[in-house]
């Protein structure tokens, strides 16, 4: 298959992190010579998901510089020597350490799916490194309880269907691997997706696909091992959050509800929820919405943050 334009003209870089427990992490930024003059966001992606998923930020024309890196054990990056040591707590650690190799004080953070998980714990635990949260179709804690949102179930129900799920998929994981890294994702699978409510129409299906395909490469049995440990967050105390938040959340999400985001922007003290008409992919079904909305919200902050010195 031929390299998408995305791709090509991308200026994504990578390099390896090592974490504060000895796990070699893949990091990466679209900015690796420091051209941008723009502000600086972390983000904390989806759990085994890539840089090909955000279209908006693949190269430095988009005005913001990107830092991130990919899970433990997915993508380039290693596994930790006890495979236990995987989840949100551990993400945290991750998430600092890459802060750290990068030279980020105090950025605004930025989440999809479980990196809201992420994001949030992070602010929690270390405020004084933390500038604004952006979350996209994510949930800050138990994120199990919030799957297949517009069924309107109850988060008991749900979380219980969402592990059982997990745990069948954990336990067959070994005999799936081999056919899901090898399925032929292309323009015309992820069109055919967009038809079952997983993902709506992107505007760009090549690059889709190219994600869709990394993501695919994982072991699923321990991408589903990662998923029963992260779903083990509790649910953050959100008056603690002392800065900006944003949540965006996807109308028709089956992962993370939007009604359970819109009620976590209403705890948070300054926080904004926004609805867009879109799935759980909504930053590659929608890009430049999502990235008009990251410019409004790093402008917000930093308005604030001049009103307070």
């Amino acid at each position: 298959m031929s390299t998408p334009r995305a791709i090509s003209e991308s200026t994504v870089a990578f390099r390896d992190v090592l974490s504060d427990d000895g796990t070699l992490l893949r990091a990466w930024t679209n900015d690796p010579d420091g051209v941008i003059d723009g502000p600086t966001v972390l983000l904390c992606n989806g759990l085994a998901t890539s840089a090909w998923a955000w279209p908006a930020l693949l190269n430095t024309d988009c005005g913001v510089r990107v830092v991130s890196w990919n899970h433990r054990g997915t993508s380039g990056s290693d596994r930790p020597s006890d495979p236990n040591r995987v989840g949100v707590q551990y993400f945290v650690e991750d998430a600092l350490s890459v802060m750290d190799a990068y030279g980020l004080i105090k950025p605004v953070i930025m989440g999809w799916s479980i990196g809201v998980d992420t994001m949030f714990e992070l602010a929690a635990i270390h405020p004084e490194r933390v500038a604004g949260l952006f979350a996209v179709a994510g949930v800050p804690g138990d994120p199990f309880s919030t799957t297949l949102g517009p069924l309107h179930l109850p988060r008991p129900i749900a979380r219980l269907v969402a592990q059982s799920m997990a745990r069948g998929m954990w336990l067959g994981g070994k005999a799936l691997s081999p056919i899901a890294s090898h399925l032929a994702i292309g323009p015309r699978v992820i069109e055919a997706l967009s038809h079952t409510g997983l993902i709506f129409k992107v505007p760009d299906p090549e690059l889709a696909a190219v994600a869709f395909r990394e993501f695919l490469a994982n072991p699923v049995e321990w991408y589903f091992h990662i998923a029963l440990r992260s779903s083990e967050h509790n649910r953050v105390s959100l008056r603690r959050i002392r800065v900006p938040a944003m949540f965006v959340a996807g109308r028709w999400d089956l992962i993370a509800g939007s009604r359970h985001m819109a009620t976590a922007a209403a705890r948070v003290p300054d926080g904004t929820f926004v609805q867009v008409n879109a799935s759980h992919f909504v930053q590659m079904e929608q890009p430049e919405l999502v990235h008009r909305l990251l410019q409004d919200f790093l402008t917000q902050v930093e308005q604030k943050a001049r009103a307070d010195r």
